[in-house]
């Protein structure tokens, strides 16, 4: 019997709006919620990110410079829409995206809608830490 060659080991890439609400519940504030009749993740009533309607991608909040970087680093996990050319949003590929990025993606974004409080708080926190 012929033995199959071995594959190489790759990271496992793909996550699910579960994985990404559990990333996001980690920090201070977040709160399960909906926004245009789709899941979404808030931080004191301000959107952090949503479930984008097709169901391939989220929604996230990003600066945009930081989203520039992102879509030109890999463009197969980040990309934007014209509807969101104008707007610090960045559209996240569930398929692509490397689950272990989700803690620092999901932290940049909270860091943008936390309020200054919740912000000096939670980094008090994590210096003791």
């Amino acid at each position: 019997m012929a033995r199959r060659p071995k594959r190489p080991v790759t990271a496992s890439r793909g996550v699910t709006f579960e994985q990404v609400s559990l990333a996001a519940r980690a920090f201070p504030g977040v709160e399960v919620s909906t926004s245009y009749r789709t899941a979404a993740l808030k931080v004191r009533g301000k959107l952090l990110a949503r479930l984008h309607q097709n169901g391939d991608c989220f929604v996230l909040r990003a600066s945009l410079m930081d989203r520039e970087i992102l879509m030109q680093a890999d463009p197969k996990v980040f990309f934007i829409t014209n509807h969101y050319r104008d707007y610090p949003w960045v559209l996240v590929r569930f398929a692509t995206v490397e689950p272990g990025a989700l803690p620092e993606l999901i932290e940049r974004a909270w860091r943008l809608v936390a309020p200054k409080a919740l912000l000096a708080k939670y980094d008090i926190a994590s210096r003791d830490c």
